[in-house]
């Protein structure tokens, strides 16, 4: 049976240090998959898809931890992280980095405040 809710792929390489996380949400992909289909949470906002120099600006390599979110609007994880509005896939549980300082304004701009996710701005 076909599930329709939405989820991202689930990196094959889960060991590789080819994986990048979004600066924005953390979800993990591979570079590939970020430039073949974006960001499944914010490519509206962070427009990723077929453009390597905005996929090396957005996303890092630098992150700690992962958790995988099956089910993230029932997930108390999820919640935690701030990520159970979002697709369920592989999450970083921090990501070292900021986006870029005109991807940032582009998303105030937007009346969107960007929220770091390294874990230095405390709710």
């Amino acid at each position: 049976m076909a599930s329709s809710t939405p989820s991202a792929l689930i990196p094959s390489q889960a060991r590789s240090k080819n994986l990048r996380a979004c600066l924005l949400c953390s979800i993990i992909q591979t570079p590939v998959d970020f430039r073949r289909n974006g960001c499944p949470n914010c490519e509206e906002l962070m427009q990723m898809k077929g453009s390597p120099d905005r996929i090396q600006a957005c996303t890092t390599t630098h992150f700690d931890g992962t958790i995988a979110v099956v089910d993230p609007e029932k997930s108390w994880v999820a919640r935690w992280q701030r990520t159970n509005k979002y697709v369920r896939g592989v999450y970083a549980i921090t990501v070292k980095g900021r986006i870029p300082e005109d991807v940032e304004q582009e998303l105030e701009a937007q009346g969107i405040k960007y929220r770091p996710r390294d874990q230095t701005e405390v709710d």
